[in-house]
C-alpha cells in the first residue's frame, strides 16, 4: 500500500527537480488539474494512471520510488554508475567485466565470417564451435524483447 504522504513528499521533490508549478505538471503528465491539487492536499490518494503517466514523463523518475521510496531519484541515466559484479571462471580466477564479454577478436570474427559464407546451419555452428568445450554447463540467448532462453547440458 502506498504510504499518501511520502507519496506527497516524493512527487513535489520530482515538482522541484523539474521547476514545475502544480498546474504545468498535470498539465505535462496528462491529468487535470483539480486532480493534482486535490492529491498535494492530501484530499485524494494516487491512481495507478497518474503513477504511470508519471513514469511515462518523465524517464528519470523510478517506479519503485515514486511508490514506496525504494531506488533513487533521479534514475542513473547508464549502467557504468552502477557497482561492477565480480564474475568468476570454473577456476575460481576472477574474470574482467570491465570488458565487452561480447566482443569477438580478429581471429574469432575471420572464422566467424568464413562460416557465414559457407551457408551452413546454426547446429553446424553451434558444432563447430564448441567441439573443443565439452565442459559446457549452459547457453542463454537473449532476444531483443529483454526474453531469454536457457539451455543446460
Amino acid at each position: 500500500m502506498v504510504n499518501t504522504e511520502d507519496f506527497i513528499k516524493r512527487l513535489e521533490i520530482v515538482l522541484d527537480y523539474y521547476n514545475l508549478t502544480a498546474s504545468s505538471f498535470a498539465d505535462k503528465v496528462g491529468v487535470q488539474r483539480s486532480s493534482l491539487s486535490h492529491l498535494l492536499s492530501g484530499r485524494n490518494k494516487p491512481s495507478l494512471d497518474l503513477i504511470l503517466k508519471i513514469v511515462s514523463e518523465f524517464p528519470e523518475v523510478d517506479l519503485y520510488w515514486i511508490l514506496n521510496g525504494e531506488g533513487e531519484f533521479p534514475k542513473a541515466k547508464n549502467f557504468s554508475t552502477l557497482p561492477t559484479p565480480s564474475i568468476q571462471d570454473s577456476n575460481n580466477t576472477e574474470i574482467n567485466t570491465e570488458t565487452n564479454l561480447f566482443s569477438i577478436s580478429d581471429d574469432e570474427k575471420k572464422s566467424v565470417d568464413e562460416i557465414k559464407d559457407e551457408k551452413v546451419s546454426n547446429t553446424q555452428i553451434l558444432n563447430e564451435s564448441f567441439s573443443n568445450h565439452e565442459n559446457i554447463e549452459r547457453i542463454v540467448i537473449f532476444f531483443k524483447d529483454g526474453t531469454f532462453k536457457s539451455y543446460k547440458n
